[in-house]
């Protein structure tokens, strides 16, 4: 299990511990988690040393599950193993669809940029061409050169959504939890609070790779939720669970001055995933729906909140959405409203 000690490798472990896998749980640190079974083996891995995985293969295994591969070169590193691997279970995500008319996640901030996807997008979706530019197009490498390989190595792709979540390096229930937390009792919330990007519960992936796990092949799936609620319903979940009532401004269009109700659902157009293959191919039902999921995710964040700055804290969604608690723009917006 490589990258066990994140936020989707946690419940993988478990996941994979409880049907009775023998189970080497790979990271950086080499940690374990306090909800794994003690059968469970930890190893220090650095992805960077091609000989680091040899070595941790050993002789060979039943499965390699990898929940961090990035690129091409993290895909040949599976596939040199190859000939000591039964199966191999890698997360990818979907980021890789393109609408067809060459517009994807890499356009978003382009003028006519978003892509209009059909609603769910399948797997038989097209692709950003692979290459070494973005995250986007590292991911369609990855993808490439396991396909490539998947004679000699059969592997489940999984095509991962908004992955939620505790450990998550990028929490986006963090816009709805902080402003909560801070008594905002008013929001904001652009395109009328109907925007959809499809939620992946981190219990959700590891239930997929579960079952991948089981029924070794080569495929590729997407790995979302059952539900794709809107920016509305999630603000409005996460207030049930806090326990508290807010207000919300719904506007027509975009965010006004770029920052105004945006947040990490903040699309103008629906982003949802076709989950009827895996339901098909794998037998897959979700462990946990999104509302199910809140109260851990809020639990966590609320402690991790108290140890810090949230930029410091969090310091990738502080990249990703530097204006999301901008209360001074919001305040001076709201009296207009």
């Amino acid at each position: 299990m490589i990258g066990a000690s994140g936020q989707i490798g946690r419940p993988v472990v478990a996941a994979l511990a409880r049907d009775g896998w023998e189970v080497t749980a790979a990271s950086r640190g080499g940690g374990r988690d306090d909800a794994w079974d003690t059968g469970v083996r930890v190893a220090r891995l650095d992805r960077a040393d091609d000989g680091a995985l040899a070595a941790v293969v050993g002789d060979g295994c039943d499965l390699v599950v990898d929940v961090v591969a990035y690129d091409a070169s993290h895909a040949r590193q599976l596939t040199s193993l190859a000939d000591r691997i039964g199966a191999a279970v890698v997360v990818s995500s979907v980021s890789v669809y393109e609408d067809g008319t060459g517009r994807g996640f890499d356009t978003t901030a382009e003028p006519d940029g978003f892509p209009v996807y059909p609603v769910p997008v399948p797997e038989s979706q097209p692709l950003v061409a692979p290459g070494a530019a973005t995250y986007s197009t590292r991911k369609a490498a990855l993808e490439l050169e396991l396909r490539l390989a998947g004679a000699e190595l059969p592997t489940t792709v999984l095509r991962a959504g908004a992955v939620h979540g505790p450990h998550s390096p990028l929490p986006r229930e963090l816009y709805f939890v902080k402003r909560n937390l801070d008594g905002r009792r008013r929001r904001v919330l652009a395109h009328r609070g109907e925007s959809r990007f499809h939620p992946a519960s981190a219990r959700n992936v590891a239930e997929l790779v579960r079952l991948a796990a089981a029924r070794p092949g080569s495929r590729v799936l997407n790995a979302c939720d059952g539900e794709a609620p809107t920016a509305a319903e999630i603000g409005a979940a996460i207030d049930t669970v806090m326990g508290v009532e807010t207000e919300t401004t719904l506007l027509d269009g975009p965010p006004p001055g770029g920052t105004v109700g945006g947040g990490p659902w903040s699309v103008p157009l629906p982003v949802v995933f076709d989950m009827c293959a895996a339901e098909r191919e794998l037998g897959y039902r979700p462990v946990v729906s999104y509302p199910d999921s809140l109260p851990g995710t809020v639990e966590w964040l609320t402690g991790a909140l108290r140890e810090g700055d949230w930029r410091e804290r969090f310091p990738l969604m502080a990249r990703a959405y530097p204006g999301a608690f901008d209360y001074e723009a919001e305040d001076a917006w709201l009296p207009r409203a």
